[in-house]
């Protein structure tokens, strides 16, 4: 293990140098063709997502924003292709690198990774968006875990490591090398939830615990040949006990338990058709990630403590306060497998809500720069009536894009998009951006911001979501401050060329395969 990290950090300095054949990328997926459900939602169960059918409309943009540093970025990142850390192993590959038998499977208990969904209120009632994972998690050494949690070490050893790090490194790890269970059918058990969260800030301030809703259905899909489940579902109003959608702007909590499974619960909100919702990133937005700087990037996701950013959890909590329609929906790319920190993390931090993340089989770079905008698109035609506070930063090349088509796409709802311009406070991103698709919106519609406390005072209720106070210091283009490229002409000094060029490399290969 230790020859093959020493072996993929030398292939990385060389490909500064060197321009190696390009990885093939397929133009598109066959599948069948995806269906997003429309809102309102039909009363029959509606398969949502058949995750190997979203084509990639992004393909080239990385590509467009390398070719300003210069001939010597390898063509597989150039191309937007990450040439490791891209494949997550599953299924049988997991069970055939563990050594496991087809008995010692069969031996193993299901679990389900279910994740929080959202409900929407038809004139049927309502309808909640199940979806999640199915697997079976092998018994691994310790010895085993320290040499698969290596690989993803760059520059340290877990050994290394103080005993906790150890501890979530090799937890993480196993979290990875689970073997999916196709073909499986899922119970979903409902019962009101009680609030949880920071502060009892769950699922907004205003958030309640219903006195119904308690019943047992049955997915009517199968689960996919990675184990995945995503249907909407219409659910029963028990005893009377749920308020209809149109009668309250209360998000309404449900426990949602699937197969019987402790690793199984999440909670469901349940979303009246009109408010706000806020839609955000995580990674370097709510917490310290730092991506774009690949050791740290990969320690701060696999070992160390995940950690607030600045004071977002305030900020948060007084939006969760203030407006108290609010709903609040976590989109990260982070692959599936990974959540579950995540998930821990949001619930003790910032108020609770629903999440989206990226699903098993979006291995593909095509698909993987395409989820965002597919699941921005299914949340916003499920809430057509909402507003939607869309809150990331410019370290995402799908975001820059996504954001700004979404208030082209949806110019009623768009409320308001926050940027946190992270390579304008930090020196370790040479992570280029575009602000290109920002150059006709209404600036009181947008906001690049440095700190959390930009943030405060805004009437973000009636759209004003600009603090003139605060420098706007980029122009409509390729933009990073660390590298001085900014505007149309991408202008970059030749020393930034030289030193950011090596980092750029291993920090976008990363990125991609984070979905960051």
């Amino acid at each position: 293990m230790a020859l093959k990290k020493t072996l993929l950090l030398a292939a990385l300095e060389a490909a500064a140098l060197a321009v190696p054949a390009p990885t093939a990328v397929p133009d598109s997926i066959e599948a069948p063709k995806a269906a997003i459900t429309p809102s309102p939602v039909l009363r029959d169960p509606t398969r949502t997502l058949d995750r190997r059918n979203v084509i990639s409309d992004l393909k080239g943009d990385v590509k467009s924003y390398l070719t300003e540093l210069g001939s010597n970025i390898p063509s597989y990142v150039a191309d937007g292709v990450a040439n490791f850390f891209q494949d997550f192993p599953s299924g049988t590959a997991v069970q055939k690198s563990l050594g496991l038998s087809d008995d010692q499977l069969a031996a193993l208990p299901t679990q389900v990774l279910n994740l929080p969904p959202y409900g929407n209120w038809t004139d049927k009632g309502w309808n909640v968006r199940f979806h999640g994972n199915v697997y079976k998690q092998p018994n691994t050494t310790k010895e085993k875990l320290n040499d698969l949690a290596n690989f993803f070490l760059i520059g340290t050893d877990i050994e290394d490591l103080p005993a906790s790090q150890q501890d979530q490194a090799r937890n993480l790890t196993a979290e990875i090398f689970v073997v999916q269970q196709g073909n499986e059918t899922v119970q979903i058990h409902l019962e009101p939830a009680p609030s949880a969260g920071s502060s009892g800030q769950s699922g907004g301030g205003n958030a309640v615990t219903p006195s119904g809703g308690n019943q047992t259905i049955i997915l009517p899909y199968r689960t996919t040949g990675e184990g995945d489940y995503d249907v909407f579902m219409p659910i029963a109003n028990t005893t009377g006990g749920l308020i209809a959608g149109n009668e309250t702007q209360k998000i309404q909590r449900l426990n949602v338990y699937a197969n019987n499974s402790d690793l199984g619960n999440a909670t469901a909100y349940l979303v009246p058709p009109k408010g706000i919702t806020f839609i955000s990133d995580i990674d370097d937005i709510l917490r310290v990630t730092k991506i774009y700087q690949p050791k740290d990037g990969l320690l701060n996701s696999f070992a160390r403590p995940f950690v607030q950013w600045e004071n977002m959890p305030e900020i948060y909590a007084n939006w969760s306060r203030s407006l108290p329609d609010a709903h609040f929906h976590f989109l990260t790319t982070t692959p599936e497998q990974v959540t579950r920190n995540y998930m821990d993390f949001i619930y003790k931090t910032y108020p609770g809500g629903s999440f989206d993340t990226r699903p098993l089989n979006f291995s593909d770079v095509d698909a993987t720069l395409s989820i965002r905008r597919f699941l921005l698109d299914k949340i916003f035609q499920t809430f057509p009536e909402r507003k939607f506070v869309l809150v990331a930063d410019t370290s995402n090349s799908d975001v820059m894009k996504a954001y700004p088509a979404l208030a082209h796409d949806y110019p009623n709802q768009v409320q308001c998009i926050f940027l946190r311009n992270t390579s304008s406070t930090d020196s370790g991103d040479k992570f280029p951006y575009d602000t290109s698709g920002f150059k006709d919106l209404n600036q009181k519609s947008y906001m690049f911001f440095r700190h959390a406390d930009d943030l405060s005072n805004l009437d973000i209720e009636n759209g004003n979501c600009y603090n003139n106070s605060i420098l706007q210091n980029v122009t409509f283009g390729i933009q990073d401050e660390e590298l001085g490229i900014h505007g149309d002409s991408g202008a970059m000094p030749a020393n930034a060329r030289a030193s950011g060029i090596f980092s750029l490399v291993v920090a976008m290969s990363v990125a991609l395969w984070m979905g960051l």
